[in-house]
């Protein structure tokens, strides 16, 4: 069994004040929780053990006692700490014999004996989560969790929420813009309860929609974690989405684009607009139709708009009237040129 360096595991110095060790704390939960690396069994190793550390440093009591422990490590292993079996309560007259610092002259400091129970409450009487506890702090010999010594009643399980769950559904566009009802298995315990989730109009891609209380169950009477729905927009052979907007292509004949006219537009909703094309408009030339773009989440009266890229489309065959004013227009065009010349 190892000493439990909590300094290095938060990367501090043991001079590091509680703001230090605090803000190295915050950074390293920030990295390494399981919401952001799911999956990964070393981060959330990792999070233990910075929570862990954080546990006895973040509080100063705990800090000092801490302390002045890791001081005797070297005596402890010498006594039989490291050989995987933890001292032997019985080896100091039924409890540990810690030195405590300081005192009278030559250094030579303050002993005295602290019962085992004294040891399991150090720490606030909250369960282990290492050997190093275990040893120290939870039982002494390989006594089981919950015991509070060598003689001591035991202790009730601590309660601790259950963790929260994430999964990813995939939405298509429509759904997302109207909002959809899902409906979901979820498993607890080998039981298999059915739950409707609603999924408002307006999420956007890789948004999260919280199930209140159906992640993991807790223990000792905690409530459970939540469940994460993290929202995969599908793609659309019409629309492209870019935050609030919406874009498509709208085709126009070559005629209409020269002389101006109307073009039909499909919004996302469902309605047939009808945009105006003004005379010489170029092809990808792009129009603005405010308001039809995908509903605020928050408000559903506020939409962002639809942005309609124009398509010309060329005639891929001509009669022989219809060549004969292209044919017309050529010369025009060639005219023109030579006027201009």
């Amino acid at each position: 069994m190892d000493f439990k360096d909590y300094y290095s595991t938060l990367g501090v110095s043991k001079t590091a004040s509680e703001k230090e060790i605090k803000q190295a704390y915050r950074k390293l939960a920030r990295k390494h929780h399981p919401d952001v690396n799911p999956g990964d069994k070393s981060a959330e190793t990792r999070f233990k053990e910075m929570n862990e550390a954080y546990e006895v440093l973040g509080d100063p009591a705990k800090r000092k006692k801490y302390d002045e422990l890791g001081a005797n490590w070297r005596a402890y292993e010498q006594a039989g700490g490291g050989q995987g079996g933890g001292v032997d309560p019985s080896q100091f007259g039924g409890g540990w014999n810690v030195h405590f610092g300081g005192g009278g002259p030559g250094g030579q400091g303050r002993s005295r004996t602290m019962t085992q129970e004294e040891m399991n409450e150090m720490f606030g009487g909250e369960n282990p989560f290492s050997d190093f506890f275990q040893t120290f702090f939870g039982g002494g010999g390989g006594e089981p969790r919950g015991r509070s010594g060598r003689g001591g009643r035991a202790r009730a399980p601590q309660a601790r929420p259950g963790r929260d769950v994430e999964d990813e559904i995939e939405l298509p566009l429509e759904d997302a813009y109207h909002g959809t009802t899902r409906r979901f298995s979820i498993q607890h315990d080998g039981q298999t309860r059915t739950v409707d989730v609603r999924i408002p109009a307006g999420v956007g891609d890789g948004s999260r929609v919280r199930v209140a209380g159906e992640g993991e169950p807790g223990s000792g009477g905690a409530q459970s974690g939540d469940l994460y729905l993290r929202i995969r927009t599908a793609p659309h052979p019409q629309f492209e989405r870019k935050g609030r907007d919406l874009y498509t292509r709208v085709p126009i004949p070559l005629t209409t684009a020269v002389l101006g006219g109307e073009a039909d537009v499909r919004t996302l909703g469902g309605k047939s607009l009808r945009l105006k094309i003004p005379p010489t408009t170029q092809n990808a030339q792009v129009f603005r139709l405010k308001g039809h773009g995908m509903p605020a989440t928050a408000k559903g009266d506020e939409h962002g708009d639809l942005y309609a890229t124009v398509d010309v489309q060329l005639p891929r065959d001509l009669t022989a009237e219809q060549r004969q004013h292209f044919e017309a227009l050529q010369k025009l065009e060639k005219d023109a040129k030579h006027s201009a010349a």
